[in-house]
C-alpha cells in the first residue's frame, strides 16, 4: 500500500476530470461517469525498424470502436527529451495581433521512464534465485536511465517494497534480498489435494495479480510518461501436472504409488471441478490485470527467468510429455500478458541483455496521444482501439483496448482452508 501511495503521489502531473456515480446495491461494481481524457502510448517505425520523429497531429488516426476520435494533445518523447507537439492556444489573446509561430517546447524534467520491476518469487523456483539476481543487475545495467523513476516489489518471502526513486543503487542492492519459493513438481505431487486444486497453488496465483492489480492500477494519476513494468515470472498454470498428480505411476509422479496419499476420491464430481475450470478462472485473472494495464496506459514487459526450458531432473518424478504441456501453457500466460498491453515476452531466450536492450528501445522513443472519448456509455467498459498513421510505410505499435475504472476493488484473497488427512481405517 505504501508503494501504491507512492507512485500516486511523487510522478503524477494530471488528474483525469470525472464524477462518481452513486454506488449502488449488490456485488457488482459501479463505473465512473463523465468526461475521461485517454491516453495511449503509440510507437511508429519504418519498415527498417527506424523511429518516425517527425509525425504531427494530423498524421495519427484514432479509432475507438470503429468510430474516429478528434485527437487533443500529441508528446512525443525521443531520445530522452519530451517535445510537446500540440498545446492549447494561450488565453485570451488580444485581437489584431499575429503572434510567431513557437519553436518545439522541449521539457527535460520529467522526460524519463516510470518503470515497476515486479518479482514473482512466490512462483520461479530457488534454484532460480542466482539467475533473477542476476537478471535485475542487467536491467539496472542495461535499461535504467537517468530521470528514470523505478519501483521494485516482489510477491512473497523476498519482502522486496523500494517506493519510486531515482536512486537505482536501491535497486541494485535490493537484488540480494531475492530468494525464490516456487513448487517443484515433487512438491506439487506431495501436495493434498483440495477443490481448489493442489494445495495453495491457486492462492499464490490470485496473490501475485493482486499485488500487480493494485500496482497498476495506481498509475492511472501518471500522464505523459512511459510507464512500464517488468514482469519477472516463469508464469502460471492453475492445475500443473493433472494427469502426474492423480495417477498411481510410483515412478513418474502419482501420489508415488503410496495410497496414503490419495486422500480424495478423484471421481468426486466437487474435486474435479477445479480441473476444468482451472484455464478459465486464470483466463480471467489475466484478463482483468491487462483491462487495468490497458485502463492506465502501462505496458507489462514479462520476463522467464528460466531461459531456454525444456528438460527437468529425473528427481522430480515428472513425465516429459507434461512438462511439456507445463512450460507451454505458463509461457503462453506470459505471451497473453505482455501481447494484450503492447508488450514483449522474453521467453525461451536465454540473452536476456539482448531483450533487454529491446525492451529499453521501445520504452525510450514513443508518441502519447491524448482524445476525450465520444462514447458517454459508461456501462461500455472495455472499448477497442485502433490507431494509424497516414503515412505510407509506416508501421505502428500500440494497445489494442482500455477499460473504464471500477469504483470498487477487487475482494481480498482469501487463503485456503487446511484440509485435515482422513483417519485411517483399522
Amino acid at each position: 500500500m505504501r508503494v501504491l501511495v507512492a507512485l500516486a503521489m511523487c510522478v503524477a502531473t494530471g488528474v483525469a476530470v470525472s464524477s462518481q456515480a452513486p454506488a449502488g446495491g449488490g456485488g457488482q461494481p459501479t463505473f465512473r461517469a463523465g468526461v475521461t481524457m485517454v491516453t495511449t502510448d503509440v510507437i511508429p517505425r519504418t519498415e527498417s525498424g527506424s523511429f518516425v520523429a517527425d509525425l504531427g497531429r494530423d498524421d495519427f488516426v484514432v479509432m475507438e470502436d470503429g468510430v474516429e476520435q478528434r485527437v487533443e494533445s500529441v508528446v512525443m518523447i525521443h531520445g530522452g527529451r519530451t517535445y510537446n507537439l500540440l498545446q492549447p492556444p494561450p488565453p485570451d489573446a488580444p485581437e489584431g495581433i499575429v503572434l510567431p509561430p513557437s519553436k518545439r517546447p522541449t521539457d527535460t524534467a520529467d522526460s524519463g521512464r516510470v518503470l515497476i520491476i515486479f518479482i514473482d518469487d512466490l512462483h520461479f523456483e530457488a534454484d532460480y534465485t542466482p539467475h533473477v539476481k542476476r537478471l535485475v543487475q542487467q536491467i539496472v545495467d542495461t535499461m535504467l536511465h537517468e530521470g528514470d523513476m523505478v519501483a521494485m516489489v516482489s510477491s512473497g518471502p523476498s519482502s522486496i517494497e523500494i517506493d519510486p526513486t531515482s536512486d537505482h543503487r536501491l535497486i541494485a542492492s535490493a537484488a540480494s534480498k531475492i530468494r525464490g519459493s516456487g513448487m517443484t513438481p515433487t512438491e506439487i505431487f506431495r501436495m493434498i489435494e483440495t477443490s481448489s486444486g493442489p494445495g495453495d497453488i491457486r492462492f499464490r496465483a490470485q496473490m501475485a495479480f493482486q499485488t500487480m492489480y493494485g500496482l497498476v492500477g495506481s498509475l492511472d494519476q501518471v500522464r505523459n510518461r512511459r510507464k512500464a513494468v517488468l514482469y519477472i515470472s516463469p508464469g502460471y498454470d492453475l492445475d500443473p501436472f493433472a494427469q502426474g498428480r492423480l495417477g498411481r505411476d510410483s515412478i513418474m509422479g502419482g501420489r508415488f504409488g503410496d495410497p496414503m496419499k490419495e486422500l480424495i476420491n478423484t471421481e468426486n464430481p466437487y474435486f474435479r471441478m477445479n480441473s476444468v475450470r482451472a484455464d478459465a478462472d486464470l483466463f480471467l485473472l489475466m484478463q482483468e490485470l491487462t483491462l487495468t494495464a490497458n485502463r492506465t496506459n502501462t505496458t507489462l514487459f514479462t520476463i522467464d527467468p528460466r531461459g531456454l526450458a525444456g528438460v527437468v531432473d529425473v528427481g522430480q518424478y515428472v513425465d516429459q510429455s507434461e512438462l511439456r504441456t507445463f512450460l507451454q501453457k505458463t509461457t503462453s500466460s506470459l505471451r497473453f500478458l505482455a501481447e494484450q498491453t503492447g508488450g514483449v515476452a522474453v521467453v525461451n531466450d536465454n540473452d536476456f541483455v539482448a531483450a533487454l536492450k529491446r525492451i529499453d528501445a521501445e520504452t525510450s522513443d514513443y508518441y502519447v496521444l491524448g482524445y476525450t472519448s465520444s462514447n458517454p456509455d459508461t456501462l461500455d467498459r472495455v472499448r477497442d482501439l485502433e490507431v494509424r498513421v497516414k503515412r505510407p510505410g509506416v508501421a505502428v505499435s500500440s494497445r489494442k483496448s482500455y477499460s473504464l475504472k471500477p469504483d470498487r476493488p477487487l475482494p481480498p484473497v482469501q487463503k485456503p482452508a487446511p484440509v485435515k488427512a482422513p483417519k485411517k481405517k483399522r
